[in-house]
């Protein structure tokens, strides 16, 4: 098995040209990624921007056939006391919580019980330490008279 000798021009291509090649590649690989990196957000973006144009849809439908139902007086009037308690004469208003209220209600109701729970544990805390630093002071006045 015989060598081969490099010649110093083949070296000096090979060392000229290996940089090159690699930087050649590098970039090739680093843009490809980068297209990659941005057809992804792409798509990303346009589904995003799909189910919010199809949810835009939705409500311009349901915002149509409300301005269709107000174009009816019934309706109207109906919705009227339904939503602002407008009554006819001789009628009462008795509003009954539905159970969004009922929801929020209760959300304030628990809020209170913590805020009381939490006056309560911290009346607790005060006496407990009133009470040991009282225990220290007995202890103390009980070593002097000994």
């Amino acid at each position: 098995m015989a060598k081969k000798k490099m010649t110093k021009t083949a070296k000096r291509r090979l060392t000229v040209l290996t940089p090159i090649v690699i930087l050649a590649i590098g970039y090739c690989a680093f843009t490809l990624v980068t297209t990659v990196v941005s057809l992804y957000n792409l798509h990303n973006e346009e589904a995003s921007l799909t189910q919010k144009l199809d949810d835009l849809k939705g409500e311009s439908k349901e915002l149509k056939n409300e301005i269709n139902k107000l174009q009816d007086k019934d309706y109207v009037a109906r919705y009227a006391r339904e939503n602002y308690l407008y009554t006819k004469d001789g009628e009462y208003v008795i509003k009954a919580l539905d159970e969004e209220e009922k929801k929020t209600e209760k959300k304030f109701e628990i809020k209170d019980d913590y805020i009381i729970y939490g006056g309560i544990v911290i009346i607790a805390l005060i006496l407990f330490y009133i009470i040991m630093k009282s225990r220290k002071r007995n202890k103390k006045s009980m070593k002097k008279k000994k």
